[in-house]
């Protein structure tokens, strides 16, 4: 299947239309950004890795009843996708006390917590993707207290899977951001992707950080950490 019209360019991917109306193609930069876009730059190979990352885990996922909008991978960079209307809710989930938390509330990070937490953000560029709770979500009309619910169950058994899998593989996951969409019919199901970018990954051994904040803060062997995590998943 061909990408037809550009239909959204992110920071890290752009939104295709297809021939047919309810499927649509993303296609994964090497573009990389920080602290809501402030900071700028690239990550050599990033969008290879970020797909093919996702794309593994969204099957996992299917592989546990946990509905995603993955179809089909068509290339090293390229996904085909259910085409979804995204709920403008960013959902945070938390394992162990790291980043924007810690800071947030003056504790150090790696603090493991008693069960996981929940964080919701309104999906805003403009206003810096605030954090906000489920009353604000309804109040603003985001989301039905149902979808909301959902959401939420859903974001909880993804952490499960994923924490499993993952420490399998010699990583700890400390936290990460889903988002999720809702297809013609009304029904609930993950979208967007799970990978570096998107997810806190420590090593499980020495906690030395596989992911983004390699670059958010500054540190070297941004690559080599991506690639670490594709071949500890993926075997490349």
């Amino acid at each position: 299947m061909e990408p037809r019209e550009q239909l959204y360019e992110g920071k890290a991917k752009k939104v295709y239309s297809t021939d047919d109306e309810n499927l649509c193609i993303v296609s994964y930069k090497d573009d990389a950004t920080a602290f809501n876009g402030e900071k700028k730059g690239s990550i050599l190979g990033k969008g290879v890795i970020n797909n093919r990352l996702s794309n593994r885990l969204m099957q996992l996922l299917e592989d546990n009843n946990i509905p995603t909008h993955f179809v089909k991978e068509l290339s090293e960079r390229d996904t085909l996708v259910k085409k979804v209307g995204i709920v403008p809710l960013e959902v945070i989930v938390r394992n162990i006390s790291a980043g924007s938390f810690a800071k947030r509330y003056g504790v150090a990070e790696g603090i493991c917590f008693d069960s996981p937490t929940i964080e919701f953000s309104y999906k805003d560029d403009a206003l810096g993707d605030p954090l906000i709770n489920s009353y604000h979500a309804l109040a603003l009309k985001l989301a039905t207290a149902d979808e909301i619910k959902t959401i939420e169950n859903y974001a909880f058994r993804i952490n499960e899977v994923l924490k499993t899998f993952l420490l399998e593989h010699g990583i700890i996951l400390v936290d990460f951001k889903l988002e999720f969409g809702k297809l013609p019919d009304g029904s609930i199901i993950l979208a967007d992707e799970i990978s570096p970018d998107t997810c806190r990954f420590w090593d499980v051994k020495t906690h030395e950080k596989l992911d983004k904040d390699r670059f958010r803060r500054d540190l070297s062997g941004v690559e080599d950490a991506y690639n670490e995590v594709m071949r500890r998943i993926i075997g490349e």
